[in-house]
């Protein structure tokens, strides 16, 4: 009894919020995020198994965008690729920007959201699935290989020039038999950097969130370009891609209403008028 009456009174400070603890069971579980995620990544390990049977497809697919643009005459990729690969410290940067901030800035973003605002995270999470199924399907319908790829058009793969380490762009290496080499349309890099772009203007002030946004749109799309990864039409293609994974998330179906019916008791009970009462008696 002692043993109780100390626990009592110890719990007896403690408040539990009802806010937190509703919080918390909003929340997804992790484990079906992890699910997701391995399916993602099985699709695309599919996708990229098809990789060598397509690779003449993929190339005459960006000389035709490449072409496509001089017809545009909105060429600013090989002037771009020109003025960064001698700049070796720039390059450095680019690269490593290339590698490193699509995936720690949208997955960062998105452990946020689901730490801190879960009433954000759900429809977010969703749309960043869609904007990965829409890329997944345009990389097997139509393969597309990068500028550094074309032989003769002039360009340079700044990404392997400067070493970096862990880069896709080696030749080498586990990262680099896993990685699509024909997958610049759409550019993920931008859908990726517009679905971001939209969490910092739900999460931060208007005021401070669309130059921030924007800024990192533009720096995204500059070093995609200028490293050789990815032409004028797939950064297009990119933020058409992010527009149409946030328009599905948002759909909403109209599901039919069914009529609520009445309740009714199971046994209905009547009262005896007084006459039949006193008959009973």
């Amino acid at each position: 009894m002692a043993n109780s009456h100390v626990s009592r009174r110890s719990l007896s400070g403690v408040r539990f919020s009802p806010t937190l603890a509703a919080a918390f069971a909003k929340r997804p579980t992790v484990w079906i995020d992890a699910l997701a995620v391995v399916w993602l990544i099985w699709l695309y390990d599919a996708i990229n198994a098809t990789a060598p049977l397509r690779e003449r497809l993929a190339l005459n697919h960006a000389w035709d965008l490449l072409r496509l643009e001089h017809s545009l005459r909105f060429t600013p990729e090989l002037a771009l690729n020109h003025w960064l690969a001698p700049h070796h410290l720039f390059s450095l940067l680019f690269s490593d920007y290339y590698n490193v901030a699509h995936f720690g800035v949208t997955f960062g973003l998105l452990m946020w959201l689901w730490w801190r605002r879960y009433d954000l995270y759900r429809p977010l999470r969703n749309t960043l699935v869609l904007i990965n199924m829409i890329g997944l399907i345009v990389y097997w319908a139509f393969p597309v290989a990068p500028p550094r790829m074309l032989a003769g058009a002039g360009f340079t793969d700044v990404v392997a020039g400067a070493h970096v380490w862990g880069s896709a762009h080696a030749g080498t290496g586990a990262l680099a038999s896993q990685a699509n080499q024909f997958a610049a349309m759409p550019s993920l890099h931008i859908a990726w950097a517009a679905w971001s772009a939209f969490a910092l203007w739900q999460l931060l002030p208007r005021s401070r969130a669309l130059p921030i946004a924007l800024a990192y749109l533009a720096l995204t799309s500059m070093v995609v370009i200028a490293t050789g990864n990815h032409y004028i039409i797939d950064v297009a293609a990119g933020l058409l891609t992010g527009m149409l994974a946030f328009a599905l998330a948002n759909v909403r179906v109209p599901l039919r209403r069914r009529s609520p019916v009445p309740s009714q008791p199971a046994y209905e009970f009547t009262a005896l008028e007084p006459e039949a009462e006193a008959a009973r008696a």
